[in-house]
Formats: structure tokens, sequence, C-alpha cells
């Protein structure tokens, strides 16, 4: 009987699991196409820019953009080209025959190809000060928000491992002074990163301490530190704080149906390619390098132009079927 219900049921010739500049891309290239096309947004959809306050790298918008404006726009794009989209979360997929499914938590939608577009959520410290002024200061991605702080007294950066010491290279630029903080006695960057970061005169390093409170009411003024060994408390003055404590790929639902890597991101090969065939990744679900909104729109473009051939080549070879 199920096999009969999902037979009945239209077939999407791309189905993107994700918004954000993969997803809304990706959709966008498939939907011009004239593929139908679907976006499984999410409940609460456009991705991490929806917490980024101004945007000013992205190509386009000289002026600079806010996130949510910029998801938006990337929205509008692409339903004007006939994609549909619901505000729904994927809780599991079917990649073992096509075509492939997707559920929902109301619904299940078959597709001939899936881009996963789920991209990855950064680790926070989990402070209440530090929820209620992101965009505000706080900060998971220096490369993209530290231009924001040119000639800053003093930035803080909390991590050590190569996203921080990269970070704080990158802010070492433009800011005054950088701060590192750093719960252990050493770095977990690679060597030469360390070596780059400890030469730097506009660096300094806090070890063995964590931040316990981050300082404001509109925006950032400083932060709270105790030290793990004396359990003593300071208070550091800072214009920013960005957190690099890592990222989680959002790739629960996918555990045992496409290959990911000890971390959890997706593996692909000849850049966006899963293992199983009509599966695409696009974004920060498999990039744990760049990390930003242009390399994303781009992966979600490569995508895209990836399905169109799969589902080309598909129909071809069920027509041939047919005749």
């Amino acid at each position: 009987m199920e096999g009969i219900l999902l037979a009945q049921k239209d077939v999407y010739d791309v189905i993107i699991i994700g918004s954000g500049p993969a997803g809304y891309t990706s959709a966008l290239y498939a939907a011009r196409a004239n593929l139908k096309v679907i976006i499984i947004a999410g409940v609460t959809p456009g991705g991490q820019l929806m917490l980024t306050g101004q945007v000013e790298n992205f190509p386009g918008f000289p002026e600079g953009i806010p996130g949510p404006e910029l998801m938006e726009r990337m929205k509008e794009q692409a339903l004007k080209f006939g994609a549909e989209i619901i505000y729904d979360d994927a809780i599991d997929v079917d990649f073992s025959s096509s075509p492939y499914r997707v559920v929902t938590s109301s619904e299940e939608y078959l597709g001939h190809s899936i881009i996963i577009a789920t991209g990855a959520a950064p680790r926070w410290l989990g402070l209440e000060s530090e929820k209620r002024l992101i965009g505000r200061g706080v900060s998971s991605c220096a490369t993209c928000d530290a231009p924001l702080f040119k000639d800053a007294e003093n930035v803080v950066i909390v991590g050590g491992g190569d996203s921080a010491m990269e970070y704080a290279l990158f802010t070492a630029n433009i800011a005054r002074k950088v701060t590192v903080i750093h719960r252990r006695d050493k770095l977990r960057a690679s060597k030469i990163m360390q070596e780059r970061a400890f030469s730097n005169p506009k660096i300094t390093f806090v070890w063995n301490s964590t931040v316990t409170d981050i300082l404001g009411e509109e925006k950032v003024r400083g932060v709270k530190v105790k030290n793990l060994l004396t359990g003593e408390e300071s208070i550091i003055q800072c214009d920013a704080v960005f957190v690099a404590i890592g990222h989680k790929p959002s790739t629960d639902i996918f555990k045992n149906k496409i290959e990911l890597d000890d971390e959890g991101y997706i593996i692909t090969r000849d850049v966006v390619k899963t293992n199983v065939p009509g599966v695409f990744a696009a974004g920060d679900v498999h990039d744990k390098k760049y990390r930003q909104a242009i390399t994303a729109a781009g992966f979600g473009c490569m995508a895209a132009l990836e399905a169109i051939r799969y589902v080309e080549e598909v129909k071809s070879k069920a027509q041939h079927g047919q005749a």
C-alpha cells in the first residue's frame, strides 16, 4: 500500500534541504532551468546570516546589507523563477532507491535529485549575554565582521585552534590589539599558525581561562574572565568578541545515509558530489575551510548545475526505456 501511495506523489526534479546562501542559490539555478524545485527551508530559515547585522563583503552591495535582508532577497529571487518553499524541518531521508525520499515533521517528498544545504552551526559559549549581543559585537566569523571594528582598542578571540589563530591574525591587521583567551596552557593550532600568532606584537594571550560573561547592553564593552587554575576573575575591556571554538555540521539525519567524516561533515568528491548519485552537498555542510556567504552561494550554484545534468540524464534514460 505504501509503495502505491508513494508512486502517486508528485516527484520533484530537485529537493533542496536547507536555506541560506547555498540553498537559495541552488534553488535559483535549478528553477531557472525549468525544473520542478522545492526548498525545505526549515522552521527557522536563512542560515547563519539571519544572525548577522551588516554584511559588507557580499559582492553587489557596496554600502553593505543586513544579513536577514540579503537572505530575503535571495529567497524572493528563487521563488520568482518558480521554486516552491516549505518552512518545515527534514527529519529523515531515504537514498536507497530513486526517486529519493525526504521526510519532514508533517509530510514526505520525492525527488530525482537532492541538494543538501543544511549548513553548520557555530559552537557558542552558552552565555545569555553572548546570545543577546550576537550581531552587536559578538560573532562567530572574524573574517566576516572584524572589518566593522577598524582601529578598535581591543578585540577578543576565544579559542585555540587554527580558526582562532586565523581570526587573530586577520583581526590584528584591523584592530589595535587582539587578545586570545584559551582554556588550556597551549594552543591546538598547527605549528605554523602558532608561530605566526606568537610573533605578531599586536596579539596577546590569556591562558587557562574561560569567558564567563560578556559585558555591555547595546554593544560589547568587555568580557569577564575566570582563571581555571586559581579561580581568579578579571575584566578585560574590548569592543568585540569572536568565538572560534568550532562548528557542528547539521548532518545528524544523514548518518549512515551518505559518507560523513569524523567531524560529521559530508565527504564530497568533484567538489559537490556525495557518494550517492544525484545527491549533492553545498556550503558549510561540507566546507569547513572557507565558510563564507559567497563561497556557500558558489557551491550552491555548482550543486544546482550538477543536479540539472543528473536530472536530464535520468529523464533521458526514462524516455529511452519507454521507447
